[in-house]
Formats: C-alpha cells, structure tokens, sequence
C-alpha cells in the first residue's frame, strides 16, 4: 500500500479562478528561511531570476543559470506549503526553441515540485508557450519591461509611457494568454495600459510597478522590506528591516568589543525551564 501525501498548495487552476475577482498576492522567495515567513500570507512565490541581483550582485539577471534556479527553487519548496511556487527560467534556457524550452523547464519543475515556471516574451514566445502548456508545464509569462531583455530595451526603462508603445505591448499580452499562460506579469508599464490589458485578457494580471487594476501584485520581498538602501520608485516600503540589521550588527559588535554579555532576559534564552 502506498501513501500518497495530500497536496495542500494553491493550485494553478485556483489562480485563474481569481480573474476579476479577490487579488492574487505575490511576492518572491529565494531560500527556506524567507519562503517559510512569507508563505502564510500570499499565493503565489515566484523564484525569481532577480535573485541574480539580490543575492549575488550582480549587474542584470543575464549571468543566472538554470542550476542557480534549480537549487533556489528547492529551497523555497522545502520552506512553503501552501503556496504556488512558480520558478523564473533564466536567459538562455528556453529562448532557442519550443524542444529546448520543453526540456529545461520539465528539468526544472522535475527537480523542484514547483508548480508553474515562468518565462519572459511576448508574440515571439507565443509558439514556444502554446508548446509547452500542450505538454504540461504550466506557464507565467512576463511583458513591459522583460529584465533579460535589457540589452535592447536600453537598460531598465519604463514601458508605454507613450501611447504610441501601447499596441505593442498589448498585442504580446494578447498572444501570451492565447497560447495559454495562465497568468502575466505586467511590468513597469502605465497604469492606463496595465488596466486596459487587464480588461482585455482572459488569463491573469500580475503586476509590479503597473496598475492597481490588476488581478493581482507582486514585489521583490527584499524591496518591499527595506533590505536595500535603493530599491525602484514603485516598491512601497512596508519596514526597514536593512537599518534593522545593521542596527543589530553594531550593537554586537559593541558587546563583543567591551566584553560585554549580560544574561539574556528574552525568549531566546537557552536556559532550561525548571520543572
């Protein structure tokens, strides 16, 4: 006789159930530790390339590699339960064809239990979507500002600021849903064209950085905390953990100095309780 676990995360299906209605809160996780904390209170974690940023410094997410994904993505699902994890596939993995998509994202989802990958492009990936959710994978997709796409955007700009830039935008909204994405991330786009897209398309609407509109939000987590000193204009602040840190760091570094440890009088006492 086999057990067979019960499988109680937000499904993909759940998620599309919420278009129009109750917004889909998102935010991203790269470790146990930060999965686990934020797990109870979203819908969605998305591993997100932007890990490349956070925690490596780098310049843009172009140098992250699928096993960076891969190994950040097992962490997250090790540290959620009840949350979708959606996992970014990074430049490179899944650009050159449906086939290499295919196989890099079965890899990923393989290796992880993540429940939906997500990818950036518009009308050229259309092909490439409509592939793989024939095929199984669950799809985010990503249009606006496409980070992996930097190069060509001239660096991290704003999109459809111009009505003129509109149909464009729309037209990879368009075909992302068509090909089946179940959701799309709307990116540093106007609030105009983020809520009209929102209106327009079947699947869901995440955005960040574009319009209250839309079916759901999603920030970096470590913008949204405070960690950095700079983080984008549209990443509302909801505590400063950084100073925090930091704070904490120079008040130890000031006991170890002095030789100073007094007992500790909070919970984090090690002291056994007496019975």
């Amino acid at each position: 006789m086999s057990l067979v676990k019960k499988n109680n995360r937000t499904s993909v299906l759940d998620i599309m159930a919420r278009k129009g209605g109750e917004p889909v809160v998102c935010l991203t996780a790269y470790d146990v530790n930060m999965a686990a904390l934020v797990d109870p209170h979203v819908d969605v974690i998305l591993v997100g390339d932007s890990l490349g940023m956070v925690l490596y410094g780098m310049d843009s997410t172009l140098g992250v590699t699928l096993d960076m994904m891969i190994r950040h993505g097992q962490a997250v699902v090790r540290g959620s339960n009840t949350a979708l994890v959606v996992i970014d596939m990074p430049f490179g993995s899944y650009q050159e064809s449906p086939e290499q998509a295919f196989a890099n994202c079965a890899e990923v989802m393989a290796q992880t239990g993540a429940g939906a990958i997500k990818l950036e492009g518009g009308v050229e990936m259309e092909a490439t979507i409509k592939f793989l959710v024939e095929r199984g994978i669950p799809v985010f997709a990503h249009v606006g500002l496409k980070p992996q796409s930097l190069n060509t955007h001239g660096g991290f700009k704003a999109q459809g600021r111009e009505e003129a830039q509109w149909e464009a935008i729309i037209g990879d909204a368009k075909a992302v849903a068509r090909a089946g994405a179940f959701a799309t991330v709307l990116e540093s786009v106007a609030e105009p064209l983020g809520k009209k897209i929102t209106e327009e398309v079947q699947n869901i609407t995440i955005g960040i950085g574009a319009s209250k509109f839309c079916d759901g939000q999603i920030l970096v987590t470590e913008d949204m905390l405070g960690y950095n000193s700079w983080s984008p204009k549209f990443a509302k602040r909801f505590a400063d953990i950084g100073n925090v840190i930091s704070g904490a760091v120079e008040t130890y570094a000031g006991d170890v100095k002095s030789r100073s440890f007094p007992e500790p009088e909070n919970t984090f006492s090690m002291k056994k309780k007496k019975t």
